[in-house]
C-alpha cells in the first residue's frame, strides 16, 4: 500500500519545530490546520472538496493543501499544473496545491517550507 500525497505531507509537517495540527471545525473533521505551536499562525489547511469548487470541470473529489505565499511567488506559480488560486483564502497571499500526484511532493514540501518561514 502507498501512502498517499495528504499522509505523507501530515508525516513531514510534524518533524517540523513548534508545529502543531489540528482539526478546529466541527463541520469538517477531515479538514486538518497545520499551525505554528507559538503563535497559532496557519501555515497550512488540508481539505478533501470537490473539483469544480476549484474551478475545474469535474465532480470528483480531490485532497489539497492551501499554503501561505507572497504574491509574487503566487503569480509565478499559480498556472502551474496543479496549483491553483487559493480555495477560500486570500488568492494574494494563499495558494492551493492539489495533493493528487499532479505537482512532485518536493515542490509541494519547498511551498510548505515557505509558508512556514513566512508565518514565523
Amino acid at each position: 500500500m502507498t501512502i498517499s500525497f495528504k499522509n505523507k505531507l501530515i508525516e513531514y509537517a510534524h518533524t517540523l519545530n513548534n508545529i502543531q495540527i489540528d482539526s478546529p471545525f466541527e463541520n469538517y473533521p477531515n479538514y486538518q490546520v497545520i499551525r505554528h505551536k507559538t503563535n497559532a499562525k496557519w501555515l497550512g489547511l488540508i481539505m478533501s472538496v470537490e473539483k469544480n469548487k476549484l474551478g475545474l470541470n469535474s465532480k470528483d473529489m480531490v485532497e489539497i493543501i492551501n499554503v501561505k505565499s507572497d504574491p509574487e511567488l503566487i503569480s509565478i506559480i499559480k498556472n502551474t499544473s496543479g496549483i491553483l488560486p487559493a480555495y477560500h483564502m486570500n488568492k494574494n497571499h494563499w495558494c492551493t496545491i492539489m495533493l493528487d500526484g499532479s505537482v512532485p511532493f518536493e515542490q509541494i514540501v519547498s511551498l510548505l517550507n515557505h509558508s512556514y518561514d513566512l508565518t514565523i
